[in-house]
Formats: structure tokens, C-alpha cells, sequence
């Protein structure tokens, strides 16, 4: 069973369709696969009550992280989230970009990066783990040491799991994957004869993407 805050978090997730489940009609991701569940977190800034409950969170599992000195946020889902946990821990933030700009000083990381800094990232959805592991790569170049990504979301894969382990960066979330199914089933959102399938998708997602266009 899945605890408060990963339940918790889960349901207001199905709640507000930021995470949508579609086993029999799978949506179709920007990187072209297949797959019978979508996030967009970015919808939790919309609503005051479940953002106070997401950052409340982020208080809750930054505690695990201490001691670090600034919170950094991902561009771009993960720069609101980063803001509002720097404020509330009376912390500095600062955020790093997808990639350098191309003008002016060039930054990859933004704000002020004391060299030695202990920092804890911030991200809304860990997918493989990619876009999490350059921005943590990006402060290490930057001087800074990271001691954890903390992320709303996961999906759990084993190809995420395995790329953080060899990046020696400890991750954790304020929910994940069978958490939402568990939520989702308590919530009459899916039926159980839903969850093999979705199971399966988590499983082997390149595998379950390529049965679909069959």
C-alpha cells in the first residue's frame, strides 16, 4: 500500500486530469511512443489547493536531503515547485536550462551557484530519467554538488531507476506509478481488468508502444 502522501497526491493528480489513463485509447508522446498514460503536472499551478499540498509535500520529502544550501528547479516544469520550496525553506534558487543560451552570458544554470553548493533539484515527472540527470550533470560542471532530485512524479521505469543508480544520484517522489493505479482503482477511474494492461505498459514500454501499431 502506498503512504498518505504518495496517495494523496496521486488522487489530486487524477483529480485535476494532470495525469490521465487511457488503456484502451493510448495517447501518443512527442518522442512518438505509445503509451495508455499522460502527465502534465504544469496543471497543478492552477489550482492554490492542490499546489499548497504539492509543495507541502516537497517540504515533507526535502527533509531526507538535508543538509543543502540551494534548490534548484528544472525548466520548465520544475521552476515553480523549485521557487516555492526555496521560499519556504528560506533557501536560494536558482534553475537550469534545457540548454545554453545562445547569447549574452551564455548560462546554463541560472542564478547564483556558490562553488561547493549542496543542492537539491527539483523536477515535476521523472520519465527515463534524461532530462533530470543533464540538469543535475549541468550544476556539477557548474561547481555544484547535488545531493538528490525530488520529483512529483514518476513513472517508475526500470531504464529511470538504472540511470540514476550509475549517475550515483539519489532520486525520490512525492508519488509514482502504482500508486496512481492503486489511487486510480480506489477512485472507480480504471476497472481491474484495466491494470494488467497498464502493468504490462510499465513493463516494457518500447514493447507494449509497438504492439499498439500492430
Amino acid at each position: 500500500m502506498s503512504t498518505t502522501i504518495e496517495n494523496e497526491v496521486a488522487r489530486l493528480l487524477l483529480q485535476i486530469n494532470a495525469i490521465k489513463l487511457s488503456p484502451q485509447n493510448p495517447f501518443t508522446w512527442a518522442s512518438g511512443l505509445r503509451a495508455p498514460v499522460y502527465s502534465d503536472n504544469r496543471l497543478i499551478a492552477s489550482y492554490p489547493a492542490r499546489r499548497r499540498t504539492v509543495v507541502d509535500g516537497f517540504v515533507q520529502k526535502a527533509a531526507a536531503f538535508q543538509p543543502f544550501d540551494v534548490v534548484a528547479g528544472i525548466a520548465t516544469g520544475g521552476i515553480p515547485y523549485g521557487a516555492w520550496l526555496a521560499d519556504r525553506l528560506d533557501l536560494p534558487f536558482i534553475y537550469v536550462r534545457s540548454k545554453a543560451k545562445e547569447h549574452g552570458r551564455q548560462n546554463l544554470v541560472e542564478g547564483e551557484l556558490p562553488a561547493g553548493a549542496r543542492v537539491l533539484v527539483i523536477e515535476d515527472l521523472v520519465s527515463t530519467g534524461g532530462s533530470s540527470l543533464a540538469a543535475v550533470q549541468g550544476i556539477r560542471a557548474a561547481g555544484g554538488e547535488v545531493v538528490g532530485v525530488l520529483a512529483i512524479f514518476t513513472y517508475a521505469l526500470e531504464q529511470a531507476t538504472e540511470a540514476f543508480r550509475n549517475a550515483n544520484c539519489p532520486v525520490d517522489t512525492l508519488t509514482h506509478y502504482p500508486a496512481l493505479l492503486e489511487a486510480a482503482l480506489q477512485a472507480n477511474y480504471i476497472q481491474p481488468a484495466d491494470v494488467q494492461t497498464l502493468q504490462q505498459w510499465r513493463d516494457n514500454p518500447g514493447q507494449w508502444s509497438a504492439k499498439q501499431a500492430d
